[in-house]
């Protein structure tokens, strides 16, 4: 809902007020008049006073602005608003011809409806400074979640450009002891690793890609796993359809996949399977048989910490690693969205929270 503006509250409030004054006020000079001469001066009271109040707080909120200077601007703004509501009636009543120079100067006059006027005082700063404040803390907690929102983001594309070098290095791992086998293999494996990573440049910067996406890249990854180890790796995938368009985080399954393998015995007598499948419909599950390597291939340490850290700011569920004596799980939350711009407005609101 939106407020209308301080002008519209004003020039239409300054009517009304005229108004109501008209029957607030009483003193022997409204009685000697009309009712639509009491209306009429009532309200060019209430256009200079609250005109003249509003110019005060405002410049006012000129000479302090900030929030920290609150209370020395709301002090300020009451005795001064106060002072003029004292000195202001009269110089109107003098101009107007209510009262004489004589009257005006009696103090009987000059603090003629002083309480009127200190709880005018008090109403008119306390709604005008309490608005300030509202907005003031409003512009601040903006930029606040702004510049939290922009530090998450600035994490979030550290993390999501250590996915490029990390495959990069641990491909070119695979392509070394591949040359030293055999080198025909080895330029196959280098032709479909182009293609592969232009699947990569064309992703790393998108904060979630669809499932369909992710599985036909994991599927052609599997394919240059599948040219170092031909018999002893299987891969198995169990999504229905149904799962296709809801939404991943792009390289988590490359990596879980990557994982298994450089971390596991693969031989002919340990062969390694890794099942990949969806559990309640909206969590898919990376599953291999455990069977640790003694030594381990040299790595970059970026795998699951690097999607556990998106995901944390993404704003999605836990990674869950389940570990048994016979297999390695881990569960990736599958993020139900209708397009990746709905995505990034949620992101937006979510990022404040991590």
């Amino acid at each position: 809902m939106k407020w209308p503006s301080e002008k519209v509250i004003r020039w239409t409030g300054i009517p009304l007020m005229g108004f109501a004054m008209t029957f607030i006020v009483k003193d022997h000079g409204h009685l000697q008049k009309s009712l639509i001469e009491n209306i009429i001066i009532s309200t060019i009271f209430t256009l200079v006073l609250w005109n003249g109040a509003v110019i005060i707080i405002f410049w006012l909120r000129r000479k302090y602005p900030d929030i920290h200077l609150t209370a020395r601007r709301l002090t300020t703004t009451m005795l001064i608003v106060t002072v003029f509501l004292i000195i202001a009636p009269n110089t109107i009543r003098l101009i107007l011809g209510i009262s004489t120079w004589e009257e005006i100067i009696q103090l009987k006059t000059i603090f003629s409806h002083s309480e009127i006027n200190m709880v005018a005082a008090f109403m008119v700063s306390s709604i005008y400074e309490g608005a300030y404040f509202f907005g003031k803390w409003k512009e601040s907690f903006a930029l606040t979640e702004q510049l939290k929102n922009q530090q998450i983001r600035t994490q979030f594309e550290v993390l999501q450009n250590q996915m490029s070098p990390h495959f990069l290095f641990n491909s070119l791992n695979t392509l070394t002891t591949l040359i030293a086998e055999d080198s025909k293999l080895a330029i196959d494996f280098t032709q479909t690793l182009s293609e592969v990573y232009r699947y990569i440049l064309q992703n790393k910067e998108k904060e979630l890609v669809r499932l369909e996406e992710e599985l036909e890249f994991s599927k052609s990854y599997i394919y240059l796993l599948q040219m170092r180890y031909p018999e002893n790796l299987h891969i198995n995938f169990a999504v229905d359809h149904r799962h296709l368009d809801l939404f991943i985080a792009p390289l988590t399954l490359q990596m879980l996949i990557e994982n298994a393998t450089k971390h596991n015995i693969i031989s002919k007598t340990e062969p390694l399977t890794i099942d990949v499948y969806v559990e309640k419909g909206d969590v898919i599950v990376v599953k291999n048989n455990l069977q640790l390597k003694k030594t381990l291939e040299k790595s970059t340490k970026t795998g699951l910490a690097n999607i556990r850290k998106r995901y944390q700011y993404l704003g999605q569920r836990e990674i869950d690693v389940i570990i048994s004596q016979k297999n390695y799980m881990v569960a990736v939350p599958l993020i139900e969205m209708h397009t990746e711009v709905e995505f990034s407005k949620q992101l937006s609101y979510e990022s404040s929270d991590h």
